[in-house]
């Protein structure tokens, strides 16, 4: 469980996630009486500590996060034209993937002037054939930590309007509405967006940042607004509720993202002290 297919040493989460499923499949195994007991439970051993914070060096900074959405029409064909908007949902909005790729014609609000709005209900995560109730590798599902038939308002700038408002003038929708899909009508998948992302940053980037974590993934770019509304000073009730958190998970992730804060804290606290 501690090591990769490679023979390295694998990653804290990896090593959790991993004896958490073999923990739970011998539980099973007990419940139906294929064992008398978890033998795990007589090990001792404990797994390595993991952090859910976000790492700041994988966050992007406004001009960075343009820089790589502008790059992203010029990428082949049709992928990367038609993924363009998917990414700056992810950025604009704080977007997962998988609600991205849920997005549908009729959960944006898209004036032709100011400031529009998303209404998520549904996400589509990847995974594969053999797990999901479709028999396809996207699933309908409800919102992350949200009840079944919960939604969730995210405003959105006027810039991402008029992105959306191009996307759907260029592309239209599918048949069941749904924003980004490929010519088959199907979700892209996370190998064929991560490719043209991956593309993306050697088009964008300078060569030192390529070689950094600064945006590895297409999901540090929710990263990367979250961050950025925690550190203009959007309170943290309302940034969760736009990013999908509860306040608490909020923090605990985004801790070392927020910088800039001391010295205002420093002058507020003053200020009362003063009085």
């Amino acid at each position: 469980m501690t090591l990769t297919f490679d023979g390295k040493v694998a990653s804290a989460n990896s090593v959790r996630r991993k004896r958490s499923v073999l923990h739970h499949l011998i539980e099973t195994a007990g419940e139906l009486r294929e064992l008398p007991s978890n033998p795990l439970n007589t090990i001792k051993w404990k797994p390595p500590k993991a952090t859910d914070a976000v790492d700041p060096r994988t966050v992007v900074n406004p001009a960075q996060a343009r820089a790589l959405l502008a790059v992203l029409p010029s990428i082949g064909w049709t992928r990367g034209p038609q993924m363009a908007a998917m990414f700056a949902c992810m950025y604009y909005a704080a977007l997962r993937p998988e609600e991205a790729s849920a997005l549908c014609r009729q959960n944006c609000e898209l004036p032709e002037q100011g400031w529009g709005r998303l209404t998520l209900e549904k996400a589509r995560p990847q995974a594969n054939k053999r797990w999901t109730n479709s028999g396809e590798t996207h699933d309908e599902r409800s919102l992350k930590h949200r009840a079944r038939d919960d939604t969730r308002d995210i405003p959105i700038p006027p810039a991402l309007v008029t992105i959306l408002r191009e996307h759907l003038v260029r592309y239209g929708t599918a048949d069941d509405g749904r924003l980004f899909r490929t010519s088959k009508g199907r979700p892209f998948s996370s190998s064929a967006y991560s490719a043209v992302w991956q593309e993306a940053r050697r088009l964008a980037l300078a060569p030192e940042h390529v070689a950094s974590p600064l945006a590895a993934r297409p999901y540090d770019l929710r990263h990367a607004a979250v961050s950025l509304w925690l550190n203009v000073g959007v309170p943290a009730t309302e940034v969760a509720k736009r990013a999908g958190h509860s306040v608490d998970v909020l923090l605990r992730v985004y801790a070392k993202c927020m910088e800039g804060q001391r010295d205002h804290a420093n002058g507020k606290i003053a200020d009362a002290l003063d009085r």
